[in-house]
C-alpha cells in the first residue's frame, strides 16, 4: 500500500503527516529478495537530520544514519573518530523526521569489535535512545558470530563488506576492492558468512562490478550496492554527494543536483542586499499600527 505524505507549505517546518502512518519493516525488506530475485530494487540514502529525513522519507525504503556524518557533518578526516553519542543524536533526529522508511544506524568504530557483548550493549543503547529499527556494522566472517549474537537477541543487523571505511588505516585508502582473485574470494566468503549469521541485508561497497554481481548471487539476503553493480538488489548513496554538496564527486556517485551552487548563490544575493541595505525591506519588517 502506498503512503501519501501531506507536506503543506504553510507548515513545512513541522513533521509531515502521512496517511496512513505505516513504517516499513525489516522482514519486508528481507522478503524483497525471493529465490535469488529482487523484483523491485531497494532504495536507501543517508540521512543525518530531521529535515533531511522528511525530504527523503517518502522516496526511500531505508534511511541510513551513517558514520559518514563524521566527514559530512563534522568535517572529520574519516569515520574513525565518530562517537556513539554522535550516532545517538543524529539517529533520533532522523527517526523523528521519518514515518515510512526503516531507519538503520551505524555502530561507530571501536564500539562493537571487542566482543558480541560489547556490540549488543552499543546496539541496544543506540536503538533505545533513538527509536531506530536496525544497526549496521562493518566486517565479514570475523563479525559473523557477533551478527548471530545480536539477531538472536532481537536486534536486526545489516552487514557491510568490500570497502569498509572504518578499516581505512588497514586498507591503506579508499580504492576499489576485489581486483585479485584472493580478495574477491574473501569478500564472497565474508558476505556468505554474514548471510548465514542472519543479516537481513548487506551493503557491498567499492568492489569491481563483476564481484558485485557474484556476491548478490551468492547470498540469500538483499545486497545494497555503493560503487558495486547495478545488479545488486538495491543501491545507497551519501545524500550530500548525490545532491552535490561537495566539489569532489567519487567515481561511483551520480550527482543529481548542484545544491552547493544554489546555497552559495543564495548567500551571495543575501550578502549583497544586506550591504546595499535593500534587505530587510517593507515585507520583512514590522510597522507601527
Amino acid at each position: 500500500m502506498s503512503t501519501t505524505f501531506n507536506l503543506d507549505t504553510s507548515t513545512s517546518r513541522a513533521h509531515p503527516t502521512p496517511q496512513p502512518m505505516r513504517r516499513l519493516t525489516v522482514p519486508a525488506i528481507r522478503d524483497r529478495k525471493r529465490d535469488g530475485v529482487t523484483a523491485e530494487p531497494i532504495v536507501m540514502l543517508t540521512a543525518y537530520t530531521a529535515r533531511q529525513a522528511q525530504l527523503l522519507d517518502a522516496h526511500c525504503d531505508l534511511l541510513l544514519v551513517g558514520d559518514s556524518l563524521g566527514q559530512v557533518i563534522y568535517g572529520l578526516p574519516s569515520s574513525v573518530p565518530v562517537t556513539v553519542e554522535m550516532m545517538e543524536n543524529h539517529a533520533a533526529a532522523v527517526v523523528r523526521g521519518s514515518y515510512h522508511s526503516v531507519v538503520v544506524v551505524d555502530l561507530p568504530f571501536g564500539s562493537y569489535e571487542g566482543s558480541p557483548e560489547q556490540a549488543f550493549a552499543t546496539a541496544a543503547r543506540l536503538l533505545k535512545a533513538s527509536g531506530a529499527t536496525a544497526i549496521k556494522l562493518e566486517g565479514g566472517a570475523a563479525m559473523a558470530e557477533t551478527v548471530a549474537f545480536l539477531v538472536q537477541r532481537g536486534i536486526p543487523v545489516m552487514g557491510h563488506v568490500g570497502l569498509t571505511p572504518q578499516a581505512v588505516n588497514v586498507l591503506g585508502g579508499y580504492g576499489p576492492r576485489g581486483r585479485s582473485e584472493a580478495e574477491a574470494a574473501k569478500i564472497v566468503g565474508d558476505a556468505k558468512a554474514l548471510d548465514a549469521a542472519g543479516a537481513f541485508a548487506i551493503v557491498l561497497e567499492g568492489v569491481v562490478e563483476p564481484l558485485g554481481l557474484a556476491v548478490t548471487q551468492a547470498v540469500s539476503c538483499p545486497t545494497i550496492g555503493i560503487g558495486a553493480s547495478a545488479r545488486c538488489d538495491g543501491q545507497v548513496l551519501v545524500t550530500d554527494d548525490m545532491v552535490g554538496m561537495f566539489e569532489r564527486v567519487p567515481r561511483f556517485v551520480k550527482r543529481y543536483e548542484n545544491v552547493a551552487a544554489i546555497i552559495a548563490a543564495a548567500a551571495q544575493n543575501y550578502a549583497e542586499e544586506v550591504r546595499t541595505r535593500s534587505f530587510p525591506g517593507p515585507d520583512q519588517t514590522y510597522q507601527p499600527k
